[in-house]
């Protein structure tokens, strides 16, 4: 139960968002602010605000701008963005810190803590490329921001939210923990992605839809489709998304060019995702690691296609292999190809897959309304 003020209604609770990009939480968190305050809550989204500020006002929160580079881990910026926010948390009065992603928990935890607000929920959106580095760099990383997230920027009221079993465990958590959630990503509308028939085949039509970013595994898929196609197989992989210019993993424009040809295609960025799935037989998002859960594959899935992805935390935690779609081995262009070759040769599987996509949606807690439910339970505890 919530707490009540002295007139006897029930008490809400003052929710500020941590997030470093407004454009990452415009495509992936506008439900969840809309149901926090749908829900009685007062919601602040403190950010880096370029072009996205009216689509998230839109939802009834407050935006808060906040200069601060996501790829930059410089103690020094992030030191002085975590004064710049401890002293926006102060004036804004906020009661819950909901920091996002990996930066925004380091900069929103340290800022909670010299601001002196206790109640703060950590959302763990995956860890990019430390989680993917399997190096002992990596590993040392990793353990540096378990102790860090697990120490000075813990409290008895901090909760977390993860979207993969795998990242809760290398944080030194259990899963079964009460302060601990596993939600399905940011959740998805199903009834907005209404699946389309199965166009005609051959050729076996792939469609990549993300940033364009070598930890994506881009170029392995490429790879793999030049490798099925010289067994023979015809078929079109179409590559949707642009490299983001901040993102030091970017794949350069000429790169994307120089790859389209013969059967692969880079179309650029899309305002048409659902397009794009409704032209293609088969989704693929062959990750390096480091994902949380990609929106690209419960984009895929609640559209009905058949899923080719790798077996890393949160792409695996969404497909199981020969039910949603093929999982293979990250890195490794002919395990794609040979996945490929057979979901050419076998357009009913490709149906069955697609239909078990949908059903795992719908069914296994991937919704919008799944996640944004289990987020106001934990707002409710803290508050």
């Amino acid at each position: 139960m919530q707490p009540r003020d002295d007139g006897g209604a029930e008490k809400r609770a003052h929710v500020a968002f941590v997030v470093t990009e407004d454009w990452f939480f415009a495509s992936h968190f506008l439900p969840m602010a809309r149901a926090a305050v749908a829900a009685g809550h007062t919601v602040s989204v403190v950010t880096r605000v370029r072009a996205h500020r009216d689509v998230i006002a839109a939802t009834g929160a407050r935006v808060v701008a906040l200069e601060a580079e996501r790829s930059s881990l410089n103690p020094m910026a992030a030191g002085y963005a975590a004064g710049q926010l401890a002293a926006i948390l102060k004036a804004l009065r906020a009661d819950i810190v909901h920091c996002v992603a990996l930066r925004g928990i380091l900069v929103g935890g340290a800022a909670a803590m010299l601001a002196g607000i206790p109640s703060r929920v950590y959302a763990l959106t995956g860890l990019g490329l430390i989680g993917a580095r399997q190096d002992r760099a990596g590993r040392l990383a990793r353990t540096g921001l378990r102790l860090l997230i697990r120490g000075p920027l813990e409290t008895a009221r901090t909760r977390y939210l993860f979207e993969n079993p795998d990242d809760v465990r290398l944080l030194g958590l259990d899963p079964e923990s009460p302060r601990v959630a596993i939600i399905g990503g940011a959740g998805i509308d199903p009834e907005a992605w209404v699946p389309s028939p199965l166009p005609p085949q051959p050729p076996l039509r792939i469609a990549l839809t993300a940033r364009m970013l070598w930890s994506k595994g881009i170029d392995t898929a490429v790879a793999a489709a030049r490798l099925a196609q010289n067994d023979g197989v015809d078929l079109d992989l179409a590559l949707h998304g642009a490299p983001d210019p901040s993102n030091r993993r970017a794949i350069p424009e000429a790169t994307l060019r120089d790859w389209s040809r013969d059967g692969v295609t880079w179309h650029g960025p899309t305002d048409d995702v659902a397009g794009a799935l409704a032209r293609a037989h088969v989704a693929c998002l062959p990750s390096r690691g480091g994902e949380g859960l990609p929106r690209a594959l419960l984009e895929a899935a609640a559209s009905g296609r058949a899923i080719l992805t790798t077996d890393v935390p949160g792409c695996r935690t969404l497909v199981r292999d020969g039910i949603e779609g093929l999982v293979v081995p990250p890195d490794d262009p002919k395990a794609l190809a040979a996945a490929m070759v057979r979901l050419a040769a076998d357009p009913a599987l490709v149906a069955r897959m697609g239909a078990a996509a949908r059903a795992r949606v719908r069914e296994g807690g991937f919704t919008e309304a799944a996640v944004t439910d289990r987020v106001l339970r934990l707002y409710a505890e803290l508050a």
